[in-house]
This record gives C-alpha cells, structure tokens and sequence, in this order.
C-alpha cells in the first residue's frame, strides 16, 4: 500500500449515525483530513437485504479509493456485520479497512471478563449474535444480555432525540429485566451517542455505558501510529461530506457535531 500521511481518512454510513464516529475520529486527531459518505439515498440500511448493503458498501469504496483514503472506516454495524470481509478482499492493499464491531470486542475481552454486560442495537445487529459469537471465538467469559432496539434510530432521525417521546422509548427499553444489574452497557449502534444522556441518566451512573466510537477512534489512531500513517500537525486538515440525496436532516446534524458550516455534496451512487 503506498499510502502517504497526508491522505484523509474516509468514513461511510448509511446516513447521518456515523457522523458520531466521524466527529469521534476528528475530535482524537484534529490533524487528519476526513471525508465522510452517507448514503442518505438508501437510509436506512437496517431493513435492507445483506446482498443490497454489500453492493452500496463496494460502490462508496470506490468512491472513496478515488480520493486516496489511506483507511477506510465502515461507520455502521449492519454494514460492519455483512460487508466487512468483502470490503476488505474488494480493497486489498489500496487503504486500510476498519469496522466498528472488532474494536468493541477486543475492548470487552481486554476489560470485562467473568462481567454481566448488556448489548442494545438494531434488530439486523442483534439477531445476527455477531457479538457473541466473536466473544466465544476468542473464549471469553463475557455474560451478554442483549435486546432490539428498533424505535430508536428512527426516532433520532426525525429530531426527537431530546423530546418525551424518546424517554418513554428509552424506559420502555432499559426497563427490560435483562438489562438490569449491568456492570456495563454497550451501545451497539453507532447513533445511540446521540442520547447517551437519558441512557446515563436512566442507570443513574451504577452501570458503565459503552460509547463504541470513542473506542474505534482509538483504534484508528493506533493503526496509524503503528503504520506511521498520522497526520503531521502541520498539515491543514479538511473535512467534506458526501450524500447520495440530499436531506436537510443530515446537514443540521452534521453542522451541529462540527461547530462549523457544512457544505453537502451530492454523489449519487447510481445515476
């Protein structure tokens, strides 16, 4: 890979839920250049078929690769579950791939072993027992209680994140036995950042929560540093933001995560 420092980071999601991982990334190395792609056209990806996010996950790839991304952030956990190893093959040795459920599990296995801890996320990541499944690969001893959690996103996605509607979701949810008695909570999708207050709020701090994109960011630094990819401080970082449809949602989000004007541009994956 003949990647050099300077090269932004590119990082894709099916709309506005990576824009917590992107405002992670850049909050951890200010210095890096970023672009982010959301395939707002598509949004949300949580009920589309593993066939449809793998085909949207390798166009964006491509557009991505045309920008010279050194690393490749799949900011989602439906495309992180589905698209991760054909993404990988399909880049080979032209960027770095990173997901988001990897990071998350070598976390808990490196901090929570013999813990009770819960999983809340969509129903694609939830029914999928991804995480279980990797914690066991690797033999860990990691009670997981996990629940579906599908009014959320949407309830995000339409501004209600801080309204009494969202609370009443929130309760609802974490009043579920199985996530009671908690050493830890992981937010098992990469839009519940968003209202981590309530979801702190609701355990009242006698259960840790989780934030995986602090996590991820971490391990994006890491990977860089190893590699001897970071950006040097002297660079002038860059931030664009690609959509395949334009949705004045995503623009107001992303405006408020980066205290700055965001200006859209569209890239439609199909014409």
């Amino acid at each position: 890979m003949s990647s050099n420092y300077s090269q932004p980071i590119g990082i894709f999601d099916s709309g506005i839920g990576g824009l917590t991982v992107a405002h992670a990334v850049t909050r951890l190395l200010p210095d890096e250049s970023i672009i982010y792609f959301g395939d707002t056209a598509h949004a949300p990806w949580g009920d589309k078929s593993s066939a449809a996010i793998q085909a949207y996950s390798i166009k964006i790839c491509d557009m991505l690769l045309k920008q010279g991304c050194k690393l490749i952030l799949i900011a989602r956990n439906s495309a992180s579950l589905v698209a991760y190893v054909l993404v990988k093959e399909y880049v080979g040795r032209k960027s770095i791939v990173v997901d988001v459920i990897d990071p998350m599990i070598e976390y808990l296995a490196k901090n929570y072993i013999d813990k009770t801890i819960g999983l809340i996320g969509t129903k694609q990541t939830i029914n999928s027992n991804i995480y279980r499944k990797k914690l066991d690969e690797l033999g860990i001893n990691i009670r997981l209680n996990t629940l579906s959690t599908p009014l959320l996103v949407p309830l995000i996605e339409e501004g209600f994140k801080d309204q009494t509607i969202m609370s009443d979701a929130i309760q609802s949810y974490l009043n579920e036995s199985s996530l009671h008695n908690l050493d830890a909570l992981v937010l098992g999708c990469t839009h519940y950042p968003l209202i981590k207050p309530q979801i702190k709020q609701f355990y009242s701090d006698a259960t840790v929560i989780i934030d995986s994109t602090d996590i991820v960011a971490q391990v994006v630094r890491n990977i860089l540093k190893e590699r001897k990819l970071l950006a040097a401080s002297s660079t002038s970082p860059k931030k664009k933001f690609y959509v395949s449809d334009y949705t004045p949602a995503f623009s107001a989000l992303a405006h408020l995560f980066f205290k700055m004007p965001i200006i859209l541009e569209k890239y439609p994956l199909w014409e």
